[in-house]
Formats: C-alpha cells, structure tokens, sequence
C-alpha cells in the first residue's frame, strides 16, 4: 500500500515551508489518506519525504495541533483527530503576527497559566514532573538556538497545563500550540535589547523556579512564578512596541 506521506517534495517559494507541510498533511485527512485515528509517520520519515528540517515538521505538527486536526501523546506518536467544526473555538496560529498580537497572547495566557501553574502544582504526579524536568533539559540544551527552543519551551508549558488533571487547560494550550512562544513570531531578545544568551538565561531561571514551586507543591509560589515569567515577557515586549510606536512618531 501507497504510504500517504510519500508526496512530492514541497516548493520553496510562496508560502512558508512548515505551512506547506500543514497543506499537504490538511489535504491527506480531508481526502481520508489520513484517517481519525492513524498515526502520523515519524519526523524522519516526513523530514525524507519532503525534503525539509525537523523545526519545519515541528512547527507544522504543531500548527495541526492548533487547527485540531493531530494530537500528539506522548513517548507514542501523533494521531489524527476528526476535521473540527468551524464554528467551534478559533484561534488562527497564522494570524499572531504582530507584536500587538502576541502581547494579546500573552494577556490570555496570564489568565490562563497562572491558575494552571497553581492546580500543577496541587495535582502532578512523579511522572508528569519528570518530563517537565525532561522538557527544561532539552530547553537548556538547545538554548543557543532559539528556533530550536521553542518546541522544548512549549512542551514545559504544556506538561504543566496536563499536570492540572483538567483537559481543557490542555485543550486550550493544545489549540494554541507553539504560536504562545513569542519568539515564535518575534525576535524577542532584539526588541528587549538584550543580547541571545542573556535573554535565554532569564528565562530560564524563571523556568526553573516555576518547576522548583511544582515540585515542592507550592501552589502559591507556583502561580507567583508564572505569572512573574509571563509578566516579565508581557512587559519586555510592550515596552519594545511602545518605542516602536514612538519612533514611527
């Protein structure tokens, strides 16, 4: 049998490469080469098949993800979900672009996260906290490279929303996806005038007192970790969009 994902390579103009991967894999579930419930091939396996790097699969299993289409579970596989309904909830990854966007991000993510952040801290299991410790590791590993960082930084945030025992704190960060990591969209760092490795340096002392909170099931300092975290980037870049907007005069 014809594996679906063996498509022809991806043009390399128009569009961006990750949003020419959602295209292919969208078009496969909806034509049913992917049905509810299949696996999604591995990232190797898309990566060979297309001819694009692991960032560009990431980023487009995780714009799949925001659309509702794929499910990631953990240490298993990817899966496809059913096409969702248009007039459920809606929250376009493609449309964060702005800075004025991604601060509005950052404002749902403080009402959202903070309380999150409190009920992880309550209700997580050994487990769940061993791969928020897993996901920190690969954060700081790949703290060199931004780009890189994103997936480990939102898979912190993600562990910490399924530690809650609440599925829609997860539904939510879920549909989200990776669009929540400013740097996702933005050069974080430049616009705080901060240098790379200083910039990744703070945030990941703030990372790390958020899981040090979990782990010791503060539910105080938990939530006062997050929201210091989310706070700090919330201001970082809203004093950079005020500039920007005073400089345009």
């Amino acid at each position: 049998m014809e594996n679906p994902i063996d498509a022809p390579r991806l043009p390399r103009k128009r569009r961006s490469l990750a949003q020419e991967l959602v295209t292919v894999l969208s078009e496969q579930i909806r034509d049913g080469h992917l049905k509810r419930g299949d696996k999604l091939p591995t990232e190797s396996a898309i990566m060979d098949a297309h001819g694009v790097s692991r960032t560009v699969v990431r980023e487009a299993i995780s714009r799949l993800q925001a659309a509702g289409q794929v499910e990631t579970r953990h240490g298993i596989g990817t899966f496809v979900l059913d096409t969702p309904s248009p007039s459920g909830f809606r929250i376009d990854p493609a449309t964060v672009v702005t800075l004025r966007d991604v601060l509005a991000i950052l404002e749902l993510r403080i009402s959202l996260e903070v309380e999150s952040a409190g009920l992880a801290a309550q209700r997580r299991s050994p487990e769940q906290l061993a791969l928020m410790r897993a996901a920190l590791d690969a954060l700081n590993e790949s703290a060199a490279h931004a780009s890189d960082a994103v997936a480990s930084d939102f898979q912190f945030h993600l562990q910490i929303a399924l530690s809650t025992g609440n599925r829609y704190f997860t539904d939510i960060m879920t549909h989200l996806g990776t669009s929540i990591i400013p740097r996702t969209r933005l050069n974080s760092a430049r616009l705080a005038h901060d240098d790379q490795q200083h910039y990744m340096s703070r945030l990941s002392r703030e990372h790390e007192e958020i899981y040090d909170a979990i782990a010791r099931q503060d539910s105080d300092a938990a939530r006062a970790a997050m929201r210091l975290h989310l706070t700090n980037s919330r201001e970082r870049l809203r004093h950079a969009h005020e500039e920007a907007e005073a400089q345009r005069g």
